[in-house]
């Protein structure tokens, strides 16, 4: 089976999250907004007593060396409540924006808030992407039912029955695919259930780490 994850955002977390990754070898995708990243680290919110700060653009290729780039829109709006001009833009500029900050192709799309309509997957397939990746739970069926404009993630990285829902994904055969964002590990327990989860499923021989577009070319 394989196994694909992503991560929203764009976080300073995301650092300690990649040192997992890297000692597991697990691959990922990071979802991120080119215009919330300013020359340097930057404060952007509390999130459960936890401040969040967002990577500089002076970092963020030393972080995300060696692991994936999607396109999560240019601000993070609800893409079908804008102009379709608009939402035009944000997705086609920030893939412009990413591409010249990572020199990497952005095929991959995560939509803000997980909201889309008919307009906006059309304008993602438009624009180049091979994916929109919802946050709709779903056992995840190759190709995807609604289309690969309305991916379905099988989960979240924290959702309490992870691996009861890995083997059911497992007994489906085509693929396991959890998401999130780094943030949300808020305390030491949290973070060594996902190193758990991880080494997990590297124990298992009959899985794979994979790029989300691979399951689609």
């Amino acid at each position: 089976m394989k196994v694909v994850q992503c991560w929203d955002d764009g976080i300073h977390a995301d650092i300690r999250l990649i040192e997992i990754l890297r000692k597991h070898q697990a691959t990922a995708t990071f979802n991120l907004n080119a215009s919330k990243h300013t020359a340097h680290r930057s404060f952007g919110r509390i999130y459960q007593d936890t401040e969040i700060w967002l990577l500089g653009l002076d970092e963020l290729n030393d972080v995300y060396e060696g692991f994936t780039i999607a396109n999560h829109s240019l601000t993070h709006p609800h893409l079908e409540n804008i102009p379709v001009a608009d939402a035009r833009y944000e997705i086609s500029e920030n893939r412009k924006q990413l591409q010249d900050i990572f020199q990497q192709p952005i095929d991959g799309f995560a939509y803000p808030f997980g909201t889309y309509n008919d307009a906006v997957k059309d304008l993602l397939k438009e624009e180049g992407h091979v994916y929109g990746r919802t946050v709709k739970n779903a056992l995840p069926i190759l190709p995807p039912s609604e289309g690969p404009m309305a991916f379905h993630p099988t989960c979240k990285f924290n959702t309490p029955d992870f691996k009861k829902i890995f083997a059911q994904a497992k007994a489906a055969g085509d693929a396991f695919y959890f998401w999130g964002h780094s943030y949300e590990m808020v305390t030491e327990e949290m973070w060594q259930a996902f190193e758990d989860n991880i080494a997990f499923i590297n124990e298992d021989p009959d899985t794979e780490w994979v790029e989300i577009c691979d399951l689609f070319r």
